[in-house]
């Protein structure tokens, strides 16, 4: 299972880092500070999907999730999304150590 969460933590970066080098060269050519929303890379790329999860949401038990919850993520950075997703994907997929645990001590 860790495998999986490293992987889309692996994917979730590489979108991140692709996101981070428009964004730099959006900001080179324009001479001043450009980061692209993630609203905005995503009307551009599947708008379709971003309606119907809207439509999902709004419809759904909990309307809340999608006007102050998504409308507040998809005014970020995209790169800052990704980047907070694979580190949390990261952590969920870390192997954490035991305090001595790989420590042999022989006499």
């Amino acid at each position: 299972m860790r495998f999986i969460f490293r992987l889309l933590a692996l994917f979730a970066l590489s979108v991140a880092v692709v996101m981070a080098v428009i964004d730099a060269t959006r900001t080179v050519a324009a001479d001043a500070w450009t980061f692209t929303p993630l609203g905005e890379s995503w009307r551009g790329t599947w708008p379709e999907t971003l309606a119907s999860l809207q439509r999902f949401l709004e419809g759904s038990r909990a309307p809340v999730l999608w006007d102050p919850v998504m409308t507040f993520i998809l005014t970020l950075p995209g790169w800052l999304v990704f980047a907070a997703l694979a580190l949390l994907l990261f952590a969920i997929g870390h192997r954490r150590r035991r305090p001595g645990g790989s420590l042999i001590i022989s006499r």
